[in-house]
């Protein structure tokens, strides 16, 4: 269309990306928030430190930004699956149905619920049970990424299910429900999201307390020391321990998806033995080979086998085998006599790199604040530099994040369900290249529009600093007492 070489199919996939993507950037920072908030409000159960409650009250309010916010996003992304994607949900419905449903009827349920009663009770719980409304909170979050992986995890590693012929058409039929839920896949993302997720909240907590100190507001310097310390530890440990469940993660990709594992790696041909890591190098997608290559001796062969021997395929030697394991005996003439298994390398060998160079850098910067804001030497107050770092540094986790969700997602190309069905197969036949660019078009401005308020509102939130609500609001008058409707 127009010349410019729109498809049905590639407006369709940009669609559910865009919408995919700006959703993750707030799934997992809720996800965190919710979890830290409650650690924060636990401290000033355990401690009776009165900090501790500002900050679980402060820093609340940018959870319940990002969590209104995850929600409108999370209801557009599901109108993707009628709109542009009826084949689809008509292909999975029997299995994407059910961990959907009870993502919306059991965890959901527990969210709201608890998130509403912590929101205007602060002063009519004693602490100890206000603390527990906001860990029910949290614990419904993580529920929620349970019950929606799983449905992800089947779409990568297809489990508990028969191929059945229904109305006319080919369907998945689930047959057990236990394997979807113990699908090997689920529980090893499971960890490595919700490590990111905590990360992404300690990141935000320091760099925003960074920008804090350097307003230098009186009566909020104690309050964002102790939330930057808070928040630079937090970051600090979910960077150490999100490179080892990204590794843990990485295993069970070798096992079940090995072409997505090469294109990470940007490797066509096989390695030799031991197995060198390329740190950069030159990808000619089209011509299936690379050059430029900067590698580190055998350290491939130790990320792969956890051994310092072990040749690693290539995408070659993949692209053979899956077109002689699915080629024309599962496709016939529909698909061609020779299938292009390949992913988009150039995409999944820098996001994978950007990903874990995010984990390096979060650790280093809190590393650092760590130690120039020990309890001997604290000094960080001097060191604007790294105030400025850690502020800028707000949005490192995000791009780490959306880097990650680019590899699983791109690297299951061209299947939408691994080894059942492809991208092709699943798009609606009613789409029309003008309906997508329309709506493309909307969501990106409704998209950017939803960004920029949680950003104003955030900044807003900054600025008028941990204690403007008990001066200036009047939260805990019971909107049915008579001194809610004046005398």
């Amino acid at each position: 269309m127009f010349g410019i070489g729109l498809t049905i199919v590639g407006l369709a996939r940009f669609q559910f990306a865009m919408t995919t993507v700006f959703h993750f950037f707030f799934v997992p920072f809720s996800i965190g928030m919710g979890f830290v908030v409650a650690v924060m409000e636990t401290m000033y159960c355990v401690k009776k430190d009165k900090v501790y409650r500002d900050m679980a009250k402060f820093w609340g309010k940018i959870f319940l930004l990002s969590f209104a916010v995850g929600i409108v996003t999370g209801l557009i992304q599901e109108f993707q699956f009628g709109m542009n994607w009826s084949e689809y949900s008509r292909f999975m419905g029997d299995v994407f149905g059910a961990p959907l449903a009870i993502e919306a009827l059991l965890a959901f349920f527990i969210e709201s619920v608890f998130i509403g009663i912590w929101m205007f009770t602060w002063d009519r719980f004693t602490p100890g049970w206000h603390a527990f409304m906001i860990w029910m909170t949290s614990i419904g979050t993580m529920l929620s990424a349970i019950w929606i992986l799983a449905a992800n995890s089947f779409m990568q590693h297809p489990t508990g299910f028969t191929i059945a012929m229904m109305g006319g058409r080919t369907r998945i039929k689930l047959t057990n429900f236990g394997d979807v839920v113990a699908n090997p896949q689920l529980w090893r993302v499971f960890p490595h999201l919700i490590i990111a997720a905590i990360m992404t909240a300690g990141v935000v907590i320091a760099g925003m307390s960074a920008w804090g100190l350097l307003r230098k507001k009186d009566g909020e310097n104690h309050f964002f020391k102790v939330s930057l310390k808070f928040g630079l530890w937090v970051g600090l440990v979910g960077s150490i321990l999100t490179i080892f469940a990204g590794d843990f993660q990485t295993q069970q990709m070798i096992k079940d998806q090995p072409m997505k594992f090469a294109a990470t790696e940007g490797i066509y041909q096989n390695t030799k033995d031991p197995a060198p890591w390329t740190v950069i190098e030159t990808i000619d997608a089209k011509g299936h080979k690379t050059s430029g290559e900067v590698e580190l001796p055998k350290v491939l062969s130790l990320l792969t086998y956890h051994k310092t021997t072990g040749s690693v395929k290539g995408m070659n030697t993949i692209n053979k085998e899956l077109n002689d394991q699915y080629g024309n005996k599962k496709f016939g003439t529909q698909m061609g006599s020779e299938l292009d298994f390949y992913p988009p390398a150039k995409t999944l060998f820098w996001s994978f790199r950007i990903m874990t160079l995010v984990a390096f850098i979060v650790l280093v910067f809190d590393f650092l604040g760590l130690l120039f804001s020990r309890k001997n030497k604290d000094t960080i107050e001097n060191k604007k530099w790294l105030l400025y770092c850690l502020g800028i540094g707000i949005w490192v986790p995000f791009i780490g994040n959306s880097a990650g969700w680019f590899v699983t997602e791109f690297g299951r190309y061209p299947w939408i369900v691994y080894g059942l069905f492809t991208i092709s197969q699943a798009v609606s036949p009613s789409s029309t290249i003008g309906s997508l660019l329309f709506s493309n078009i909307l969501y990106f401005l409704l998209f950017t529009f939803l960004g920029g308020v949680m950003v104003w509102y955030s900044r807003q939130t900054l600025h008028q600093g941990p204690y403007f609500e008990d001066k200036d609001s009047k939260q805990n008058v019971d909107p049915f007492a008579k001194e809610a409707f004046g005398k």
